[in-house]
């Protein structure tokens, strides 16, 4: 075991880890951030889905020793202050979850999606979307609250 501390959501947090310890590990075991969710510990579903320097990543994939030094955002520290990030919102809005399990990682790839600021089709929301795994199949709502977010997002830049 080695104490390892790594920037989570803009503090400072600390675990004595095994080495070779994931990210998500680290995250839902270590520090019981329970929203970044294990699903299948291959990259494949989603679930795990957290930003490491801004960009979405699969933590079950990742040792969290390789995650040192960079800042690391989960669901819950998506929002800012008492305010829900756009995505947030509009997956309430819209009813884009049923069971809830794959939606933190949803919404952290579709933050991702929205940092880039490029123009969104629902395809190229589909597309991004595309690795994620939605057991309830809530497809269809999860793409119109993306692209709502998006227009939110547009309207407080004031570009809309």
């Amino acid at each position: 075991m080695a104490l390892l501390t790594l920037t989570v959501n803009g503090e400072p947090r600390s675990a004595d880890v095994k080495p070779g310890t994931t990210l998500l590990e680290f995250l839902h075991d270590y520090l019981a951030m329970t929203g970044t969710k294990c699903g299948c510990e291959e990259g494949t579903c989603g679930a795990c889905t957290v930003h490491l320097e801004g960009r979405a990543i699969r933590s079950c994939m990742v040792t969290a020793e390789s995650c040192a030094g960079k800042p690391v955002t989960t669901i819950e520290g998506l929002a800012a202050g008492n305010r829900l990030h756009a995505v947030q919102q509009a997956f309430l809005s819209f009813e884009a979850f049923q069971c809830g399990f794959c939606t933190p990682g949803m919404i952290m790839e579709a933050a991702a999606l929205l940092n880039d600021r490029k123009p969104l089709t629902d395809g190229r929301v589909r597309l991004y979307m595309e690795g994620h795994v939605c057991r309830c199949g809530a497809y269809n709502d999860i793409v119109k609250a993306v692209m709502s977010a998006a227009a939110e997002l547009r309207k407080d830049a004031g570009n809309e």
